[in-house]
């Protein structure tokens, strides 16, 4: 059951709106004031607001602004019940954050279509999406319930890109989002002594040239499959549709990608302050976890050159590493295989320091 949180210094209407949304099958909480309205929001966390502007000691702006600088109230739907309906009270509430406004007198329906669209909305940007094929047509499919007039290919088709094959290269200009529906790709940086690092390994489900295409700038690194790899194309023009369609959708869609800022942020960290022994073990378990490795399959299909250029290190250094840990019984080796057999000492070694 939805709750819904009135705020309204009238007991009358305040009282008519709480039955009507009970009828409604909604929980009414109701708010004399607006400091009992903010506690009351806070504490309960309602599913929508609906609050009135004239009121004695705060004002239902001056509601709205402390609960819009609040991070876990900032997301929920409000909407302004007033007398008022000048055109530059509309802009003020409109500015701070307000969804809806609706004038008094109203009739009930009124008011109760415009809490459903509310809720709607909310439910369908609060969908934590998942990056993958599926996901990312229930991502457009609900971008073009919020924007009727994007029109995006719903039955949009893979391509099939072999082992080893160039996705986008380092200075080109994006057109496309790319998405892998299966594989496995890396992204890398050559520097002037034609060494590589790798920056990023991704599998099933990642998006790829995200960056590029926010910043409207050329790539930064190269991107090449590790293996045979289906990828999923999303246009210049498709993205832009989306980014720019609705506000709700592109902070969601920024929130889903942004969120590798910090994996590498952190690889930098190790990077300049951690052994090659506790890299390695940290590389070993973020592909681990990255290509969804099972007990029953647990084969890394890695060789030791990307290991070495994923870790910043000489690939005989990687080997010596490797060759430790088998001795160590933390993994076994095949040809062009890992597999992992003590994940919580490869975690010991990841957080301790321990060089050679």
């Amino acid at each position: 059951m939805k709750k819904i949180l009135i705020i309204e210094d009238n007991e009358d209407i305040r009282e008519n709106i709480a039955e009507l949304l009970e009828l409604s099958d909604y929980e009414a909480l109701t708010a004399e004031d607006g400091k009992v309205g903010v506690e009351k929001a806070v504490e309960h966390l309602p599913d929508l607001i609906i609050c009135d502007i004239m009121m004695p000691e705060l004002d239902g702006y001056g509601v709205l602004h402390i609960l819009g600088k609040k991070k876990e109230t900032a997301a929920i739907p409000f909407i302004f019940l007033t007398a008022k309906a000048e055109r530059s009270d509309l802009r003020k509430g409109m500015i701070l954050g307000a969804d809806d406004y609706i004038t008094k007198p109203f009739d009930d329906t009124e008011l109760l279509e415009a809490i459903e669209v509310r809720l709607k909305k909310q439910e369908a940007l609060q969908k934590e999406y998942v990056a993958d094929s599926n996901e990312l047509q229930n991502f457009i499919s609900d971008s073009n319930k919020l924007q009727p007039m994007i029109d995006l290919d719903m039955n949009r088709k893979t391509k099939l890109y072999r082992k080893k094959h160039d996705i986008y290269r380092v200075h080109e200009h994006p057109t496309h989002l790319y998405l892998i529906h299966k594989g496995k790709v890396k992204t890398v940086r050559i520097n002037e002594d034609g060494k590589e690092l790798i920056t990023g390994v991704y599998a099933d489900g990642d998006f790829l040239g995200y960056e590029a295409l926010l910043e409207k700038s050329p790539y930064k690194d190269s991107a090449e499959t590790m293996e045979d790899t289906e990828i999923i194309s999303i246009s210049n023009s498709e993205f832009d549709k989306i980014i720019f369609g609705h506000v709700g959708m592109a902070r969601k869609f920024i929130e889903m990608l942004s969120k590798k800022v910090n994996e590498k942020e952190e690889r930098l960290l190790a990077l300049a302050y951690n052994s090659v022994r506790q890299r390695t073990a940290a590389f070993l378990l973020d592909l681990n976890d990255k290509f969804k490795v099972k007990e029953d399959e647990a084969l890394l299909s890695v060789s030791r050159e990307d290991l070495a250029n994923m870790v910043g290190t000489a690939t005989e250094s990687v080997i010596r590493v490797i060759s430790d840990f088998r001795e160590e019984g933390i993994l076994e080796t095949k040809p062009g295989k890992i597999i992992i057999k003590d994940i919580p000492q490869l975690e010991r070694i990841k957080k301790w320091h321990v060089s050679y």
